[in-house]
């Protein structure tokens, strides 16, 4: 290998911080189909940022999407507030447009060849590069950021999270249907956005080392040209210092998305306090971590996942529940119980791909009526 080793700086944050990206989709207030009307919305909120200077909305691939991102916060609840009153401000933006906001994993009936793309270099080289597979990336997520001390920590608790991956998956799971057809999946979006190349996955490394001889690699062979074109649905954000969880589908209530946000809160802090005690994290084989992954995508809460290297498997809703209990203590220190107590909830209320689909049953399979139903959700 030529070439000195790529240094990847990682200043580490001395709180665990949470910070919260939301990715929203605009659509037509008659027709409920995509509205490729980012940049008249983007013109009507302006130059909105946080306290601490981070924009808070956002461009993102499609003309029809809003990102909408908090600052940096040290509870779910502050993070959650910020969210909200940004999302207020989009709507009110929106609403003269004739627009509505709508956020699942994918739209259900939408079709791609008819999105606009929003240029730039970045999305430019991306598309050039993945050609068809790129125009398909009509999907919408939620990410979360949570602080973390040091760059050493970085990897064990990344791969420790990968245990929990098919949990985060389930929960949030909204994309069973594609351009008008139901797939099959719980979530589509997730096996949609690994076609990418740089995206899936992670690589379990020992160590931050490791990392930077990969990043080394990429950036030498051209694989990607910074960290952000790095795609993976958990990755180090050296620049901000954070563990950023990427697996969860686009989420339609605030509660859910707060839930949701309390427990990756919840699992990096509790994974960081066992590093720190000196605990061995573990890991899950790849293969197994990748298999957990396509269960969650196709059967979502009705998942048997695999729990450990011994093969032993369980319903990805009873092991969920034992590992709730466990960062009980945790949530409590963090200030979000009340938050992580609702993760336990969402399957008994349904998760948003078995609310679409109870709607579509109901409807005669109107998928306008699903788009209807999740609108209204966002509303709440």
């Amino acid at each position: 290998m030529g070439g000195a080793i790529e240094n990847v700086p990682f200043p580490g944050s001395p709180r665990p911080t949470i910070g919260i990206e939301w990715e929203v989709a605009l659509v037509d207030k008659v027709t409920r189909d995509l509205s490729n009307t980012a940049a008249a919305v983007f013109d009507a909120v302006g130059d909105l940022r946080a306290w601490d200077g981070t924009p808070q909305v956002t461009k993102e691939l499609l003309r029809n999407t809003v990102e909408i991102v908090t600052g940096v916060h040290d509870t779910v609840g502050a993070a959650v507030d910020d969210l909200s009153g940004t999302m207020d401000t989009v709507r009110r933006a929106a609403d003269p447009l004739g627009v509505d906001l709508f956020c699942a994993g994918t739209h259900p009936f939408a079709q791609w060849s008819a999105q606009q793309l929003t240029r730039s270099p970045h999305y430019d080289e991306l598309i050039e590069r993945t050609q068809w597979w790129g125009r398909q990336m009509m999907i919408w997520g939620v990410h979360v950021h949570v602080g973390v001390s040091h760059r050493e920590k970085v990897f064990p608790i990344l791969n420790a999270l990968l245990f929990t991956y098919p949990h985060l998956l389930a929960l949030s799971a909204s994309s069973p249907m594609w351009a008008g057809s139901d797939t099959g999946y719980a979530s589509n979006r997730t096996l949609m956005f690994q076609q990418l190349p740089t995206a899936g996955l992670p690589f379990q490394f020992e160590n931050w080392a490791q990392f930077e001889r990969f990043v080394h690699d990429q950036m030498q062979t051209g694989v990607i040209e910074q960290l952000g074109g790095m795609h993976w649905d958990i990755r180090p954000a050296p620049k901000w210092g954070t563990i950023e969880v990427r697996i969860c589908d686009g989420i339609s209530t605030r509660a859910e998305l707060a839930a949701l946000a309390a427990f990756i809160h919840c699992l990096i802090v509790d994974l960081d306090r066992r590093l720190d005690e000196g605990e061995d994290l573990g890991t899950l084989p790849p293969w197994h971590v990748q298999e957990n992954k396509w269960r969650a995508a196709r059967y979502g809460l009705d998942a048997i996942v695999i729990t450990d290297s011994d093969n032993s498997e369980r319903l990805v809703t009873d092991d969920l529940m034992d590992v709730l209990n466990r960062l009980e203590p945790t949530a409590k220190r963090l200030g979000c119980s009340d938050e992580l107590s609702y993760v336990a909830e969402i399957p008994q209320r349904g998760a948003s791909y078995q609310r679409q689909r109870k709607v579509a049953a109901a409807t005669q399979g109107d998928l306008i009526a699903v788009v209807d139903a999740l609108v209204q959700e966002l509303y709440k």
